[in-house]
């Protein structure tokens, strides 16, 4: 066989055009370059070519004129889901906002319940209109309104629905892409319950536990009661199913004149009330707040992260690109670009609901944060 070393010129370009066509048609890859021109960038090569963007889904111009259009059409008779994906334009087709969650809006007719199903990946509830979402996790029956979470962790059995007279409009969040890429994903929708010592299905989960039970419980900080267990559902996520936005918005306002964090601003997060940990093991969620006129210092994270703007209207910077956000909007925040958060208005403050999936980079002991100071300087924070 001729040596490559004794090729010049069109010779070595060919045997190499050649060599790279015989390499992926045998399901293989090259890793070498040949010079900083190559087509076959060492560095480059072995990355995933499809990454997520920063991106904004605007709700009063976009998502909520599908929402109502969508259940004009679609009955629960028809289907069991009535969701709206937000899908980030650099990772279509793939069901994915950000490379590991994704965020979907769904609305509820009045007096709609969704059959009982479950599945492995991780979910949150967020309501936005409506003062009686639905949500039975585990037989507890849960009525939520705007700003409650709700959690609906890996293999509980759980329903949606809207309990009230008018439609019901919420968000959730999944970290449906890592699982799926994992290999680790199942839906199952064979809800049965013991009757008589036989298993017959049902459409509803009777319910075990008052529908208070996760305030009633979980809901005096630094307060546990010890006789009941606090193993619910598989035991691997928080056993507080309900967080609500009145006691998260009281919270936030005792910390309104404190300083916060140049980068942060003010962030809250929703953690298991018995280990102090985030709500599950893959994603976490926050609450962030900006004063009047408050601008955060530049930051990159590795972690990804979802934001949804709750109350108040300002815009942010991720990467080079200005995203004007107002309240039930969702944008994009890919692992590794730069963010900066601004809220315009002088006299109200800003708040902003974040999902991230730092609890998994931490895990795997890969997470990362860096700021920026105000002369430009750049620090690692974490």
């Amino acid at each position: 066989m001729q040596s490559t070393k004794k090729l010049e010129g069109s010779n070595l370009q060919a045997a190499m055009d050649q060599l790279h066509a015989d390499v992926y048609d045998r399901q293989m890859a090259p890793f070498w370059a040949i010079d900083q021109k190559a087509e076959h960038d060492e560095t480059n090569q072995i990355r995933d070519k499809q990454k997520a963007v920063p991106h904004i889904w605007k709700y009063k111009t976009d998502i909520e004129p599908l929402l109502y259009r969508s259940a004009e059409l679609i009955s629960t008779e028809s289907s069991e889901r009535r969701s709206l994906i937000l899908v980030n334009p650099g990772l279509a087709p793939k069901r994915a906002s950000v490379t590991t969650m994704y965020t979907a809006y769904r609305l509820n007719d009045p007096n709609e319940i969704m059959p009982p199903h479950r599945h492995s990946p991780n979910a949150i509830r967020l309501g936005l209109t409506g003062s009686m979402n639905f949500t039975g996790v585990e037989g507890e029956n849960i009525t939520f309104g705007p700003g409650d979470l709700v959690l609906t962790p890996h293999d509980t059995w759980h329903n949606h629905g809207n309990q009230g007279n008018e439609p019901a409009i919420n968000l959730s969040v999944l970290d449906l892409p890592l699982v799926e890429t994992l290999n680790a994903i199942y839906f199952e929708h064979d809800y049965t319950e013991e009757e008589e010592g036989q298993r017959k299905r049902r459409v509803v989960q009777s319910e075990r536990f008052p529908s208070d039970y996760s305030q009633r419980v979980y809901g005096h900080g630094g307060l546990m009661p010890r006789f009941v267990s606090h193993l619910r559902g598989t035991g691997a996520a928080s056993p507080m199913y309900l967080y609500r936005w009145d006691m998260m918005r009281e919270l936030l306002e005792k910390f309104r004149n404190w300083d916060g964090d140049p980068h942060e601003a003010l962030m809250i997060e929703y953690v298991d009330p018995t280990t102090g940990s985030p709500v599950y093991k893959t994603i976490t969620f926050f609450m962030q707040m900006l004063r009047p006129g408050e601008k955060t210092l530049p930051l990159k994270q590795n972690a990804s992260l979802l934001c949804a703007p709750f109350e108040g209207r300002g815009y942010s910077i991720v990467g080079n690109k200005r995203l004007d956000w107002e309240p039930f909007d969702t944008f994009a925040v890919p692992g590794g670009a730069w963010c900066e958060h601004v809220n315009t208005s002088s006299t109200e403050p800003a708040i902003l609901f974040v999902a991230s999936d730092e609890p998994t980079l931490k895990a795997l002991a890969l997470y990362q944060k860096h700021g920026k100071k105000p002369s430009g300087e750049i620090v690692r924070l974490t």
